[in-house]
């Protein structure tokens, strides 16, 4: 086992970043024209943060977790509202994770997650707008 500071807590990022992953799948196939191009730009930032996160624990000994073949949505994904609402609470839960990775890691580790942090909050504001909600909660990530 690796001393890598906050190793849990990114391990938790880990598999919330392939939940995200597998959950835009789902609101992809609900989406279309705008809606489904900003899904494929949030996969594909899931997707980078990902691979890089899975490629540092790897690097730093640390076991990196994988995805599992099936997630459990929050509710009935049917129309593109839902998919929509599924897109908000994609991001409010990786931001948690992320918020969770900020104090036990530092330097580089900690950046990683303030970033994380902060683009799935921008993220969830886009899809908040996007499906009428108010746009900003009071504190991304709680």
């Amino acid at each position: 086992m690796s001393d890598l500071p906050g190793a849990s807590a990114l391990q938790a990022a880990l598999s919330g970043e392939h939940a995200a992953i597998f959950g835009y799948g789902v609101v992809g196939a609900r989406t279309s024209g705008n809606d489904r191009s900003m899904v494929m730009d949030c996969q594909a930032a899931h997707q980078k943060r990902r691979d890089a996160l899975t490629a540092r624990l790897t690097a730093a000994g640390v076991d990196a977790p994988a995805a599992s073949a099936a997630y459990g949505l929050p509710f009935p994904v049917t129309s593109a509202a839902d998919a929509r609402k599924l897109a908000v609470t994609i991001e409010e839960r990786i931001a948690a994770l992320w918020r969770a990775a900020v104090a036990p890691t530092s330097g580089d580790d900690r950046r990683t997650a303030v970033d994380a942090l902060t683009d799935a909050a921008v993220r969830a504001t886009t899809w908040r707008q996007r499906a009428g909600s108010p746009p900003t909660v009071p504190f991304p990530g709680s």
